[in-house]
């Protein structure tokens, strides 16, 4: 819509008429969640952009998502007509609210009022303190979810949905870690389901690593799919993204020790410790956009032209012998690869998206060659486009904002990563360190106010004024618990506990169980709460896991009360709908089984070594020689410092924990 309407002139005339407010809704989330709502609500669907008439009073009018501009023929989603355009639209919004204002506005505060109602009726179902203290959600909701994604599966490609397909990484997480969890779950999941469950998850990843969706030139994940099989995506990078995605294929390493596993997490981690997404200062920029210029000289953005090529085109890099090995390899045709219906715009007429269609072993055999020399081909030939391509085309625009949330994804999710590679690339497991530490050092000293305890959302040449949400210490907390069981580095955990007391105090819905997204506030309708996992896990999914992570390792029983209440406040939806609720799943059986701490009084390195080859599922680490965590967690202060070994504490109490010496 940026191109097609709000650069139009005609556009801009009609679009005066109304007061025009641009909300970046990574900046207010709050915001976006609202109305995002109502569009939903009354559509049937919901996305980006996202267009909403309200009145003064911000209450919703009618809304939809892209209106195809002037000379745009393409279907639009809203509800006046299957085919009509902003400029509709807006004259028809105009008519209306001149001629029957006071009905638009009897409108939209009934609308409001049932919007208010139904963000009320699931997390009000109950309240704290109504149940037993065993009573809660049964871990047969993993199995129900499993159901649920077995069925919905793609036995051919991989994922859990037709087109678009998005990578979904929460509820891949769900299905990779059933079988990672004591024998209870498997006996209730059951044992072949569970291994089935880490097989589709796998099929997934592996589908991703190969398509499209991959940017096999250079590194990371674009953020979806268009096409079902993964080779045509949306080229949009997301940092929230990169993160779930290394944290998830991770797990995938640990489960199947997979090379090719491992090799899509050295992929990621050099892409989210390198320019352009690492900020030089500290922490992580946001995103790529999808559109650049295809060369220097043009003076019009294409979708994609960073990453796509023409066969000729590879042909005068690479050679005539080498880019055929590397064209059969990634699935390149004279024509372009990308299907006619797939190209509205036609943006990739003769364009290839590299997809891996073939293996080194198998087309070297086709080819007569050695697989060693095909390999050499193919890495020589993917360095060669990636030098090409960053000198003579244009990157795509950065968004360089810097937002806590998705920085505390990244936090995390590198941590872990810094830990299982140590034994297999300590220089690429050094930047993953050096890479969290300088974020969550970075948002410390530039975006925490140490006088309130309280964090400020964005950065972008400057502390932005926005205040940080519900999400934003959620992520943050678990990106500082990983990053303490990387380094032992108390500070780390000592902030965490300083941000988990804050975002109780800020958010906690002490009546009702769970947290809401906001702080209240006069330009808000509605205050959301909500447990449901979208393309970031819900900001109560996470916070309950923080609860529980913290109360093993600080044991602290007041965390562990809170993470079952938060649970427990979303208990009607997550019995209809559990494979809606994945991540929370964890905590339902956290809360049955509970968390052990492996405390470490000795040799660091040797009890690593074992960790670092797990999931960790229903686990954490504490390093049980810091001044400061024997002061927080009494069992820990009250083992021998100087006597070394190692200990299991749960169920408020310790014993030595031979298995892992």
């Amino acid at each position: 819509m940026e191109r097609e309407s709000f650069s139009s002139p005609e556009i801009a005339q009609l679009l005066n008429s109304f007061i025009p407010i641009k909300i970046d809704r990574e900046e207010r989330p709050d915001i976006d969640a609202i109305y995002m709502n109502y569009v939903q609500a009354t559509t049937g669907s919901g996305g980006w952009p996202l267009n909403v008439f309200v009145t003064p009073d911000l209450e919703p009018v009618f809304g939809g998502t892209y209106w195809p501009g002037p000379n745009n023929s393409m279907t639009a989603v809203g509800t006046l007509s299957e085919t009509v355009g902003f400029k509709d639209i807006l004259e028809k919004m105009k008519d209306v609210w001149t001629k029957q204002e006071s009905r638009c506005r009897e409108s939209a505060k009934e609308i409001t009022k049932q919007l208010r109602e139904f963000a009320e009726e699931g997390v009000h179902s109950h309240k704290m303190g109504e149940k037993a203290e065993d009573e809660g959600l049964e871990m047969e909701l993993l199995e129900e979810a499993y159901q649920h994604f077995e069925k919905k599966y793609d036995k051919v490609h991989g994922g859990f949905s037709n087109a678009p397909k998005f990578p979904t990484p929460v509820n891949l997480r769900f299905l990779l870690r059933l079988s990672q969890w004591p024998e209870a779950v498997r006996g209730v999941v059951g044992e072949e389901e569970c291994v089935n469950a880490a097989g589709m998850a796998v099929n997934t990843l592996r589908k991703m690593a190969r398509g499209g969706i991959r940017d096999q030139i250079g590194y990371g994940f674009s953020r979806y799919s268009v096409t079902k099989d993964w080779s045509l995506p949306h080229f949009e990078k997301m940092l929230y993204d990169q993160a779930q995605l290394l944290d998830i294929y991770l797990d995938a390493f640990f489960v199947t020790q997979d090379p090719e596993m491992l090799g899509v997490v050295l992929d990621i981690a050099t892409y989210l410790t390198s320019p352009p997404i690492a900020a030089p200062g500290g922490g992580f920029y946001c995103a790529e956009d999808a559109d650049s210029y295809p060369t220097h000289a043009d003076n019009e953005k294409r979708e994609g032209a960073y990453y796509v090529w023409t066969r000729k085109e590879v042909r005068g890099i690479l050679g005539d012998r080498d880019a055929g090995i590397f064209g059969r390899f990634y699935g390149f045709t004279a024509d372009g690869n990308v299907a006619r219906e797939n190209d509205p715009h036609d943006e990739f007429i003769s364009q290839n998206v590299p997809n891996i269609r073939t293996t080194p072993g198998a087309l070297a055999k086709e080819l007569g060659m050695s697989e060693s020399a095909t390999v050499q081909v193919l890495k020589s030939g993917r360095k060669r486009l990636r030098e090409y391509r960053e000198r003579e085309r244009p990157r795509p625009a950065l968004d360089d904002k810097i937002i806590v949330a998705w920085n505390g994804l990244a936090i995390g999710a590198l941590s872990r990563a810094s830990t299982a590679l140590q034994g297999i690339d300590s220089e690429k497991a050094n930047d993953c360190r050096r890479a969290a530490e300088n974020s969550a050092n970075f948002i410390k000293r530039e975006l925490f106010d140490k006088e309130s305890k309280t964090l400020y959302r964005i950065y972008r040449q400057g502390r932005g004024d926005a205040q940080g949400f519900c999400d934003d210490y959620a992520f943050l907390v678990r990106g500082l618990i990983h990053l303490y069981e990387a380094t032992f580095e108390e500070s780390y955990l000592e902030f965490a506990d300083v941000l988990q007391k804050t975002q109780l105090s800020l958010f906690h819905d002490s009546t009702g169980g769970g947290f809401f997204t906001a702080t209240p506030s006069p330009s808000l309708l509605l205050r959301l709460k909500t447990g449901m996992d979208a393309a970031e896990p819900s900001a109560n999914n996470v916070s309950a896991s923080n609860l529980h992570h913290l109360a093993s390792i600080l044991d602290d029983a007041g965390y562990a009360k809170i993470a079952k209440e938060t649970v427990a406040a979303f208990e009607a939806e997550v019995e209809q709908f559990p494979w809606c609720f994945a991540g929370m799943l964890d905590s339902v059986v956290i809360s049955r089984l509970g968390t052990k701490a492996v405390v470490v009084m000795g040799d660091v390195e040797k009890v690593r070594e074992k960790l670092r080859r797990s999931v960790g599922a229903g686990r954490t680490v504490v390093w049980g020689q810091g001044e400061w965590i024997r002061k927080r967690n009494g069992l820990v202060g009250a083992l021998a410092k100087d006597k070394g070994g190692v200990y299991i504490c749960e169920g408020r109490s310790c014993r030595e924990g031979h298995e892992y010496l």
